[in-house]
């Protein structure tokens, strides 16, 4: 059984959470799956709007998938929120995500 099938098990159990989803997004990323890391990452965002790792990742993988636009979109509110929690590193990180997404939108 892999990461993903215990993780996706979790989940078919009622056992969802945005920690979950950042879990599941970050694994299918892992594996090129771009498009299945969105969703999941999008949801743990939905469900954790203060989440700033599960912005930071959904941004990249929005990026990854040539959405650079929704990847600006993401990576501008996980800045917010990291500079907000005091998350330095993520916002940092998040900046340099930034200036590639907002560079392929050119």
């Amino acid at each position: 059984m892999t990461i993903i099938d215990n993780l996706e098990a979790m989940r078919g159990r009622g056992q969802d959470s945005a920690l979950l989803r950042y879990s599941l997004g970050n694994e299918y990323l892992k594996l090129d799956e771009t498009e299945q890391a969105i969703a999941h990452l999008a949801e743990a965002v939905r469900q954790d709007p203060e989440y700033s790792a599960a912005w930071k990742l959904y941004g990249r993988a929005l990026a990854q998938a040539g959405r650079a636009a929704e990847a600006v979109e993401a990576l501008n509110q996980g800045i917010e929120v990291a500079e907000r929690k005091g998350d330095a590193q993520a916002a940092k990180e998040m900046r340099v995500f930034l200036k590639r997404a907002r560079a392929a939108l050119d």
